[in-house]
């Protein structure tokens, strides 16, 4: 244990935490419109949740198989680490129900209503009863627990509806609710007014069990440890890591209860029967007065008249047109010139269209991509399957560990080796999270590349959401590094060598430490600026602090996680924190060294974590073309700026917003809302270049008309 790091780290569960404290912050901002708000709820439920299936889970596993481990940024047990966790998330579970009252409340007016059976006006409660017993009722199981009947396996995240049932004996009453209805149920009439499925079921659970008499209803949900991986199973199994990943999934569906959460307070009677079943501590157990789903809010928001919508959602934003773009072959565009999109303010269709190019030119030999996550709908799937249909040598390395896209990356491989495309997976014990694609072409006699490196996953959808970069270039140093990479991926082998490209397991974090001491050995000249999601590698944390005490500033941009503390003295008083929680998801990983004509610029899909650097293949590429690293320096010295929505971190861990002027500009800067501007003013510009192009065009050949009327006239 080194006792030294523990002066200026923290936990990494409780930093998360903290950073989802943060999403709920933004539901409670007044400057943000209502139904984002409850958005924002909505994010931090679903966010909460998946804390609880991967990290509870896995601590609750280092507790059956190491208890006495200690975690190296605190000092902390699994058992102590889950034990702070439930002290942390309760208050959280307070203010998530306080947060959405006061939302449910404000909505209240615009004719949005979530209603309790008791606020339904009478006609509506007929409507509901009728409903019930036509469409419900029918298609319910119910089951009963006692002697004959054994406890059910309750499945994660489904809402059961349960009550304690009389006739000669006490009983258990469980009502699961069906998936496959709507999670709410609309009431007739002009306005918004629901009711939740759950209670419509708890309400009439008389008729469900119409021979018993029924008390003390409730719902409940149960969450399960779901960090589970193919890696835990032997591989020997099966040849097939389709069927294998489709067996982990199952698995997952079956494992430990981690936490319990109900609509109303247990009896003690109740509670000591559940925590006998689930295995759990009444610590486990949460109640929540909010609704434990919230993903219907999405579909409320996106349905609503366009006069509701300017009040209540952020006013529309599409991703723009690229002032670097033009019509017409992109392929041709960057041979000519390396091209940075910067998403959401940019759009991805120039990358679709590369694809979709490459797919048709006759040129074109291979089509190379590393694949992570990708949406329900893919045009990039498309574009690959037509490239392979048209004889190119397609090669698709996807990613089927990628959590909770498993099956969805199961689907694609399947229609991808459909279509002729060589697709090939990940490696026993390391997950494959690059972003990078390789077109390679024939000009005359010699091969030539261009290479497509991202710092966010392929999916058309999140790219409208996440800001990300992703960079086009045709310099044959970074296409010579790509076609290596692609060629040790398809053998298998994780140790390969790169010029420029730097690549985990072998060598992107030994890079970035090289980097960082490069500046170190310049003292107060040195400058390192990184923008990443999470900072948890605790060999990265110890040379911040070598940096911070050679007098080197820093400034670290991490979205989430960050174990270490800034400001702390003697280690890391040069260092600088913050986190920047808005419209879109900040997901970009951009790392800077230095300053000048001597500054180092990557971008990649790494962020500084022990599993990034160690047990994933990343790739970060540098940025060499000087209009670019112009562009990538404007973005930071903005985001550095932030102080809307930016939180700084303190030196015991906690977050504060920054003042609302800048010292130094008098400016509020928004530095997400400062990018869409500059987004619709660049495309803008572009537009009136293509006009007056136009007008030119169109004026010219009015007059070369003119002349050769007026030359027959004359004859």
């Amino acid at each position: 244990m080194d006792r030294e790091l523990l002066n200026y780290t923290q936990n990494r569960e409780l930093s998360w935490l903290r950073f989802d404290q943060r999403v709920l912050e933004e539901a409670r901002d007044k400057s943000v419109p209502l139904l984002e708000r409850m958005k924002f709820v909505a994010i931090f439920t679903s966010n909460l949740d998946e804390f609880f299936m991967i990290r509870v889970g896995s601590l609750y596993d280092m507790v059956q198989t190491d208890e006495k481990h200690r975690d190296s940024r605190s000092g902390m047990t699994p058992q102590e680490q889950l034990d702070a966790i439930y002290e942390a998330v309760a208050p959280l579970y307070k203010e998530r129900d306080k947060t959405y009252t006061e939302i449910k409340k404000e909505l209240s007016p615009y004719g949005i209503c979530g209603l309790d059976f008791k606020e339904l006006e009478a006609d509506e409660k007929k409507y509901v009863k009728k409903y019930f017993k036509e469409q419900i009722l029918p298609v319910l199981s119910p089951q009963i627990v006692d002697s004959s009947h054994p406890f059910p396996h309750l499945l994660n995240k489904d809402i059961y509806v349960t009550a304690s049932l009389n006739k000669k004996e006490q009983m258990l009453g469980i009502v699961p609710v069906p998936t496959y209805v709507s999670d709410i149920l609309m009431l007739p009439g002009h306005d918004i007014r629901y009711i939740r499925m759950e209670k419509v079921i708890m309400e009439y659970l008389h008729l469900v069990f119409d021979q018993y008499e029924v008390s003390d209803p409730n719902y409940i949900c149960v969450t399960r440890n779901a960090d589970v991986s193919p890696n835990d199973e032997a591989l020997e199994v099966t040849d097939d890591f389709r069927k294998l990943m489709q067996n982990t999934l199952h698995k997952r569906r079956r494992m430990a209860v981690v936490r319990l959460e109900t609509a109303e307070k247990l009896s003690a009677k109740m509670q000591e029967y559940f925590c006998e079943k689930f295995k759990i501590t009444p610590a486990q157990i949460f109640r929540t007065k909010m609704p434990m789903k919230l993903d219907y809010m999405f579909s409320i928001a996106g349905n609503l008249p366009e006069s509701m919508k300017r009040s209540l959602v952020y006013e529309p934003f599409s991703p723009q047109k690229s002032a670097h773009v033009q019509e017409g072959s992109m392929l041709k565009q960057v041979k000519k010139q390396d091209i940075l999109l910067f998403y959401p303010y940019e759009s991805m269709d120039p990358f679709l269209k590369l694809i979709k190019d490459a797919s048709a030119d006759p040129n074109v030999m291979t089509i190379k991509i590393t694949i992570y996550r990708l949406a329900k709908k893919a045009r990039l799937v498309e574009y690959l399957c037509a490239a392979a249909e048209n004889g190119k040598e397609v090669t698709v390395l996807i990613e089927l560990r990628a959590r909770f896209d498993e099956q969805n990356n199961i689907d694609w491989s399947e229609r991808l080796e459909e279509a002729g495309c060589r697709v090939i997976y990940g490696f026993d014990g390391y997950k494959v999270h690059s972003k990078i694609c390789l077109i390679t072409y024939r000009n005359r006699n010699e091969i030539q590349y261009i290479t497509q490196v991202g710092t966010g996953n392929y999916n058309e959808k999140t790219a409208a959401m996440y800001t990300d970069l992703s960079l086009m270039t045709a310099d044959p140093r970074i296409g010579q590094d790509a076609a290596e990479f692609f060629k040790n991926m398809s053998i298998g082998n994780l140790q390969g060598s790169y010029q420029y490209l730097i690549v985990s397991p072998v060598s992107l974090k030994s890079s970035i430490l090289q980097m960082m001491d490069e500046e170190i050995r310049k003292g107060k000249d040195g400058r390192i600026v990184m923008k990443m999601n999470s900072v948890t590698d605790v060999d990265f944390i110890r040379k911040v602090s070598e940096a911070s005490r050679a007098g080197v500033r820093v400034d670290l941009i991490v979205r989430g996680i960050c174990c270490i503390l800034p400001g702390v003295p003697e280690y890391t008083e040069n260092v600088r924190v913050m986190s920047v929680v808005g419209r879109y998801l900040e997901h970009p990983r951009i790392f800077s060294f230095g300053t000048g004509k001597e500054q180092k610029i990557y971008i990649g899909s790494a962020d500084m974590m022990t599993r990034n650097t160690e047990k994933r293949v990343e790739v970060a590429c540098p940025v060499l073309d000087e209009q670019i690293r112009r562009q990538i320096n404007h973005d930071l010295k903005v985001m550095l700026s932030d102080n809307v929505k930016a939180r700084v971190m303190q030196k015991d861990g906690t977050y504060t917003k920054r003042k609302l002027k800048d010292e130094s500009s008098g400016k509020m800067i928004d530095s997400q809302a400062v990018f869409m501007e500059e987004a619709l003013k660049a495309a803008e510009e572009v537009q009136k270049k293509e006009q007056a192009k136009a007008q030119k065009k169109s004026g010219g050949f009015a007059t070369n008309l003119v002349r050769k009327i007026l030359h027959m006239l004359h004859k």
